[in-house]
């Protein structure tokens, strides 16, 4: 096939690709109701992404290396809208939907290159009393944190952030006071949650919305509990949107960022900032890493995992939140920070 030819059908299918995700993603669709009370086990399969630039077949971009990528299936029909993903150096991971489900299981790895997910359990979000969250007004987990004795999760639609303890599956859970959250856009809410273990804000979970009180306003960020408890911003950044929030092992907060339009889809940025630039009062502009489009195999990415790799590289790993759509994609994504 001509190079001609090659960029015709690639333009063909990323114009596709757009409308597809467009039509897709301006749809509502029914959350499901598997919800079960007591972990169960469900059985995911991995497809691999071999290339992350759609008829491309390089692996560098700007600072990020990509290192693979997986489409994730399951016949569980709670399995999907994934918007909270944490990531331990083991390989075991938590994560919580917006249908109000735990998912924890093993991200399964050929070196650095993720290869599938095992051991996978799912169960419902409980209240102080055991009733399933879902169930009264509360599926709409969109961001998750791990502490050395607890896991926290923040509802968007609430503004609310739950503490449960560290292994969560089929265990109730208590509200946390946050007040100043409350303020947020019912939709627009909490999206980012992190709890910080050392330094100024030891023992502080941080916050970011994922609007301002206006669309093109900054970002809101909230430091609760702490020894310097606060707000700060983040600057908008084009018209990107938070999603995610991590901490990595190297002192560093990561910023996930989408956007989308029903003319050109889904885009995501991910910009970097120190954790000392974060206090009350603060206004943070961090440092863009990367910025996709429709032409790379992404879809509507929710969810963030920062830890370090064995060759001693930062590694990024992506989660999307396929809104139980039919036509959208539980996709996972890694690259490595491979410098500038």
């Amino acid at each position: 096939m001509s190079r001609t030819a090659r960029v015709a059908r690639t333009a063909t299918a990323l114009a596709a690709g757009a409308a597809l995700c467009a039509a897709a993603l301006s749809l509502a669709f029914s959350k499901p109701g598997a919800l079960p009370v007591e972990p169960e086990a469900i059985a995911v399969a991995a497809r691999p992404i071999a290339t992350f630039r759609i008829g491309d077949e390089g692996t560098r971009f700007g600072p990020l290396a990509f290192r693979g990528g997986l489409v994730l299936t399951s016949p569980f029909p709670g399995f999907g809208g994934i918007s909270g993903f944490t990531l331990g150096p083991d390989g075991r991971f938590l994560a919580v939907t917006d249908a109000g489900l735990f998912l924890s299981g093993q991200l399964d790895t050929d070196g650095d290159r993720p290869t599938g997910l095992s051991d996978v359990t799912a169960a419902a979000l409980l209240d102080a009393q055991g009733r399933v969250q879902a169930q009264r007004g509360r599926e709409d987990v969109e961001s998750l944190t791990l502490a050395p004795d607890a896991a926290y999760v923040a509802m968007e639609g609430v503004n609310e952030i739950w503490r449960y303890p560290r292994d969560p599956l089929g265990k109730p859970g208590k509200p946390v006071p946050a007040p100043a959250v409350r303020e947020l856009r019912g939709n627009s809410g909490l999206e980012s949650l992190v709890f910080v273990p050392a330094g100024a804000l030891a023992g502080a979970l941080v916050a970011i919305g994922e609007e301002g009180a206006k669309a093109q306003d900054d970002l809101p960020g909230f430091i609760l509990g702490g020894r310097t408890p606060g707000t700060f911003t983040i600057a908008k950044s084009g018209r990107f949107d938070a999603t995610d929030l991590a901490l990595g092992p190297d002192g560093n907060f990561y910023l996930l960022e989408r956007h989308y339009a029903p003319l050109e889809g889904v885009s995501l940025q991910i910009r970097r900032f120190p954790a000392a630039e974060v206090r009350p009062g603060a206004h943070i502009s961090g440092e863009v890493l990367g910025r996709f489009d429709m032409g790379y195999e992404i879809d509507n990415m929710e969810g963030l995992a920062v830890t370090r790799g064995a060759a001693g590289e930062i590694l990024l790993t992506l989660i999307s939140d396929d809104n139980f759509n039919p036509l959208q994609r539980t996709i996972l994504l890694r690259f490595a920070v491979a410098g500038d």
